[in-house]
C-alpha cells in the first residue's frame, strides 16, 4: 500500500505536466498560425462548419432586401415622424433627402461590405463603393436625386390612378409609406447605379480601342 500511495503523486505529477505541456503546445500553434505554416482544409471541411440550417437566401436578395429595408425606416421615421413638424413638402422631402444619404453611406453600405463572402463582392450594389470622406456628401447627392425620381413617380402614378379612376383630381389615392417608398427608392437606386455601370464601361471600352489603334 506504502509503494501505491509513494507512485500516486508522481503519476499526478507526470499527468499535470502533460496537460501543461498540451496547452502549452496549443497555445503557441494558436499564436504563431497563419496561412503559410497551416494545414490547408477543403471547401467541403469549410461549409461543414458554415453550414446554416433553415431558410438560404442569395446574396443578391439579402443585397436587395438591406437596400430597400433602409430607405424604409427612414421614410418610417423622417417623412413620417416630421411630417406634423414640416408643414412644407419640400422641406420635408430635401430632410428625408439628406437622412438617406447619410444612412446609405454610414449604415447601408457598411452593412453590405460586413456580409460580403469576400471583400469587394457587394461593391456593385453601392453608387460608390469606396469608402471615403467625399463618398458622405456623393451619397447624400445621389439620395437627392433618387428623391426627385421617387417624388415624380408618385406623381405620375396618382395622376394615372386619378384619370384611370375618374377621380378628384385633388385627391391623392397612392400615398408615401414605408414599403412602397422603399421599393420606389430602391428602383431608382438601381437604375442610377445601372446608368453609372454602362457609362463607365463605354469608357473603358473607347479607350481600349483608342488604345489598340495606337
Amino acid at each position: 500500500m506504502s509503494r501505491k500511495r509513494r507512485h500516486e503523486p508522481e503519476k499526478q505529477a507526470e499527468t499535470l505536466a502533460d496537460y501543461y505541456r498540451l496547452n502549452k503546445d496549443a497555445v503557441e500553434d494558436l499564436v504563431t498560425a497563419s496561412e503559410e505554416n497551416s494545414p490547408p482544409v477543403s471547401e467541403e471541411e469549410i461549409r461543414k462548419y458554415t453550414r446554416r440550417h433553415g431558410i438560404r437566401l442569395a446574396d443578391w436578395v439579402k443585397a436587395l432586401l438591406i437596400k430597400w429595408w433602409f430607405p424604409a425606416s427612414v421614410c418610417y421615421f423622417f417623412f413620417w415622424g416630421l411630417g406634423l413638424y414640416i408643414q412644407n413638402v419640400l422641406d420635408l422631402l430635401l430632410v428625408t433627402a439628406i437622412a438617406l444619404g447619410f444612412v446609405t453611406d454610414l449604415l447601408t453600405n457598411n452593412v453590405l461590405r460586413f456580409i460580403a463572402r469576400q471583400e469587394g463582392a457587394n461593391d456593385r450594389w453601392m453608387m460608390y463603393p469606396k469608402k471615403q470622406f467625399t463618398s458622405l456628401v456623393l451619397n447624400v447627392v445621389h439620395a437627392c436625386v433618387c428623391m426627385t425620381g421617387v417624388y415624380t413617380l408618385y406623381n405620375v402614378l396618382n395622376r394615372l390612378t386619378i384619370a384611370v379612376g375618374r377621380l378628384e383630381t385633388d385627391s391623392v389615392p397612392i400615398g408615401v409609406e414605408p414599403i412602397l417608398f422603399g421599393l420606389f427608392f430602391l428602383l431608382w437606386d438601381l437604375l442610377l447605379i445601372g446608368a453609372k455601370r454602362l457609362f463607365l464601361q463605354a469608357l473603358l471600352d473607347a479607350r481600349r480601342k483608342v488604345d489598340a489603334g495606337k
